[in-house]
């Protein structure tokens, strides 16, 4: 689907997000495969922390850039990729910020903003659930559960949220959005 010039790098990179979930999906139920999938996950969703504060408000950190690879030891570790809460800023910030003028006389501004507040607290919920168990406890129904509240959320945010940000959103407020975004995921021939 076309999406605005300014929304492209977020949905840029979205695209590993959906890869990721969705072979965290079939993950089987290996120390190995779990271990992985976790990592790369939780990963993600670290590294989306940047995204998120765009989509919260315009208050931007740096952010991480997802390791290609994770190494096992004896005994797997997984790092704490569990800060998920900046992402969510982004989007309940800047995004819904500029979209909560509109909450009360559109339903459809209402609806999209209670399901992403929504879905922001499960994932929030799962990610710290999994980091109160041991590395060795994480288990497949887990990183499942993770891989499709990730998958589900980006559709959407594809799907639902963008296309209401599109419609309600100022060009003044598109371009802020692209101007928060990582320098990571832009294009240089974008010229914005």
């Amino acid at each position: 689907m076309k999406r605005a010039n300014q929304l492209q790098p977020l949905s840029r990179q979205h695209h590993l997000g959906l890869n990721l979930s969705r072979h965290a999906k079939e993950c089987t139920d290996t120390v190995t495969e779990i271990a992985k999938h976790w990592h790369n996950l939780t990963a993600y969703i670290d590294d989306m922390q940047y995204h998120f504060q765009i989509e919260d408000h315009f208050q931007i950190e740096d952010h991480f850039q997802i390791e290609d690879h994770f190494q096992i030891e004896d005994h797997f570790q997984i790092e704490d990729h569990f800060q998920i809460e900046d992402h969510f800023q982004i989007e309940d910030n800047l995004i819904a910020n500029a979209l909560e003028p509109y909450r009360a006389s559109q339903p459809e501004v209402a609806s999209v903003l209670a399901a992403l507040a929504g879905q922001h607290k499960r994932l929030q919920t799962l990610i710290d659930a999994g980091q109160k168990t041991a590395s060795q406890s994480l288990t497949r129904v887990q990183v499942r559960e993770l891989g499709t509240l990730l998958y589900d959320h980006i559709r959407f945010e594809e799907r639902e949220l963008y296309p209401i940000v599109e419609k309600y959103l100022t060009e003044d407020e598109l371009d802020a959005v692209y101007q928060a975004s990582p320098d990571s995921i832009k294009r240089s021939d974008e010229n914005r």
